[in-house]
């Protein structure tokens, strides 16, 4: 595993002397947003990890290595070619990685490379799902079954609100995963404090989520767990502007044949054109609040 592995010496010397590490994904910064955002906004979620006392692991597969720690020349490098790196889950990791391509990870493919690295805690916007549609379609992400199998905690906003949340959830309560409402009652969506659907459990510090993460892993229950945490409410979107938006949005896409790993860009970019751009705001504004959370996390884990 070593020869694949990169890890940033700093955060190397972290692992090693347990101190609190948060890892971060790189598809958020190629396939979420457009440049220059997308490296503002990474950084910006670094130094925010940083400010609560912990040590961002940015992640990406680059020159041949599955590198565990971005510097900011690679995190621009990376938010440049935008949409024409490989969106890397599971599925393609061995492939780009022999390629010697560039690849950035999905949440999925985060939650693999943090599980090597031995980082618990990982910092999203939010995961992915079952898609509408896909009583037919089967379009259900890869995030899901990696949940089920890996053991790390991830911080994000709920599932992301072009998809079907309540077949998320019957999805992940099949494959025993914890869903944790930090400070609420109900699963976040996204841009919205609120879905219509609940949580497995409320837990309303950081203390009590890393005792459970202990308990859970300490008794040998792999697997990972959903930490959702609510957009801040001064920056939630009205419910009824983003669900217009989503509508017309996987209107597009059906007309389009936009398909497969294609759709959750598509639709993103899209709901953020409809929105005037307001969904991007509320976009960063969540990462960074997921980002502290983590760190939080990380710092009683």
């Amino acid at each position: 595993m070593q020869k694949y592995l990169d890890i940033h010496p700093e955060i190397a010397a972290a692992i090693a002397a347990g101190k609190p590490v948060v890892a971060l994904e790189s598809t958020i910064i190629s396939h979420g947003m457009p440049f220059p955002q997308n490296v503002e906004t990474a950084l910006k979620v670094e130094a925010e990890i940083r400010q609560r006392g912990a040590i961002p692991a940015t992640m990406a597969i680059m020159d041949g290595k599955l590198k565990v720690g971005l510097t900011e020349a690679e995190i621009t490098r990376l938010g440049k070619a935008g949409q024409d790196v490989i969106k890397c889950s599971r599925r393609d990791m061995p492939f780009v990685l022999a390629a010697g391509k560039m690849g950035a990870t999905t949440v999925a493919g985060t939650m693999i490379m943090a599980a090597l690295a031995g980082i618990r805690v990982f910092a999203t916007g939010g995961i992915g799902g079952v898609h509408r549609g896909a009583e037919t379609s089967f379009d259900i992400s890869a995030d899901l079954q990696e949940l089920a199998r890996t053991s790390v905690a991830v911080v994000c906003a709920g599932a992301k609100s072009i998809l079907d949340i309540g077949l998320t959830r019957e999805y992940l309560e099949t494959q025993g995963v914890p869903v944790v409402g930090f400070g609420t009652d109900d699963l976040p969506a996204f841009y919205t404090r609120e879905s219509g659907h609940a949580v497995d459990y409320r837990l309303d510090t950081p203390e009590d989520i890393a005792e459970a993460l202990r308990s859970k892993w300490g008794m040998g229950l792999d697997g990972g767990v959903v930490v959702a945490n609510p957009i801040p409410a001064e920056y939630a979107m009205p419910k009824s502007v983003i669900d217009g938006a989503i509508a017309q949005a996987l209107q597009e896409l059906e007309e389009q044949g936009v398909s497969g790993k294609a759709s959750t860009p598509f639709l993103l970019a899209r709901v953020a054109e409809l929105t005037g751009g307001s969904s991007l705001d509320a976009n960063i504004q969540l990462v960074l609040n997921n980002a502290r959370l983590g760190a939080d996390i990380a710092m009683a884990l």
